[in-house]
């Protein structure tokens, strides 16, 4: 059973009227996204800024409710929780953010930090709560003696490694990481990369992974869902859709990725003008103005997730009926 469900999850917002009282209208961040997370397995979300992967982190958090649709979480829909079940569920799903600078308090020792979320749940004993500090402290890579320092004195990589620490004394089940590594030197990322990796393994852990990087995405994944415009577009395997994308917007992200070797060759793939406002998008599929294969259907109807090889697309180029030639032939 999947640790967690989104099915038909859906966020609107108000959009903020103009000084003269123009504008409003509604802000569809996220508009009927499904996708699961298995134990112990990793979920990769990509797209470009305003797609709606944040948003999904918030509603997954409990940071946002829904406008519509459904998040089950051990099999259990979260709007049906009870006063205690809220409580597991506040416990079980942890959060890593983009900034290691903004996310500890500057006023508080490590061992505080580390321990806030155990004694607000817990009320564990001082001796079991300083044990319980150290346990973590070398889980991450660091010494003792950092409990009894302030965050100013860690770098940036090291103060993210008290921030994955602090997210896992309550021994998450799932583990939702918002750019974890963007904000980190180069050199480092990889670092903090493989400790979340080892610290799957060795726990069992479940991530939702949302990155830019679209290389640290897929190291880092066993499934990527790409968004657009608040809907998914594509979906499936990590290494297979990145390694052979099948939507024209998920072909353009990866084409403009790092490769992962040096003698890997690319059709560079130039995507025309910006992201539509999620407060107007274009009729029938969103991307369609800025797609280079586009189809006079495909400002008409929306398209489906369908199967094509393995992966989830919704793309018109895969609808025989629609006026494509069918699955990818151009």
């Amino acid at each position: 059973m999947a640790v967690m469900e989104a099915v038909g999850l859906t966020k609107l917002f108000p959009g903020r009227r103009g000084f003269f009282g123009g504008g409003g209208g509604t802000v569809r961040a996220v508009d009927g996204v499904s996708f699961a997370i298995e134990g112990g397995q990793t979920l990769g979300v990509v797209g470009e800024s305003g797609c709606g992967k944040t948003t999904t982190a918030r509603l997954v958090l409990g940071l946002e409710k829904p406008t519509g649709g459904a998040i089950r979480f051990e099999g259990c829909d979260l709007q049906t929780l009870d006063a205690a079940g809220r409580r597991h569920y506040r416990k079980s799903v942890q959060a890593v953010f983009q900034d290691p600078y903004a996310s500890l308090s500057p006023r508080m020792r490590i061992s505080a930090i580390i321990a806030e979320p155990l004694v607000t749940n817990e009320s564990p004993s001082a001796e079991e709560l300083s044990r319980r500090v150290r346990q973590l402290l070398d889980l991450v890579g660091l010494p003792a003696h950092a409990a009894d320092l302030f965050p100013h004195e860690f770098s940036g990589g090291q103060r993210q490694r008290i921030a994955i620490a602090r997210a896992l004394s309550l021994s998450p089940r799932l583990v939702v990481l918002d750019e974890p590594v963007s904000a980190l030197d180069v050199s480092i990322r990889a670092q903090i990369l493989n400790l979340l990796r080892d610290l799957q393994a060795e726990l069992g852990l479940s991530y939702l992974f949302i990155a830019h990087d679209l290389a640290a995405v897929a190291h880092m994944s066993h499934t990527i869902v790409v968004m657009y415009l608040g809907k998914i577009v594509e979906t499936g395997e990590a290494q297979e859709l990145s390694r052979a994308p099948k939507h024209p917007y998920t072909q353009a992200l990866f084409s403009a990725a790092l490769p992962s070797h040096p003698d890997e060759r690319r059709d560079e793939i130039i995507l025309s003008g910006e992201v539509p406002s999620p407060l107007n998008p274009p009729s029938g599929c969103r991307f369609h103005p800025r797609c280079p294969r586009a189809m006079p259907v495909c400002g008409v109807e929306e398209p489906t997730l369908r199967d094509v090889e393995g992966h989830l697309v919704a793309c018109h180029l895969y609808d025989m009926g629609a006026g494509g030639r069918g699955l990818g032939e151009t």
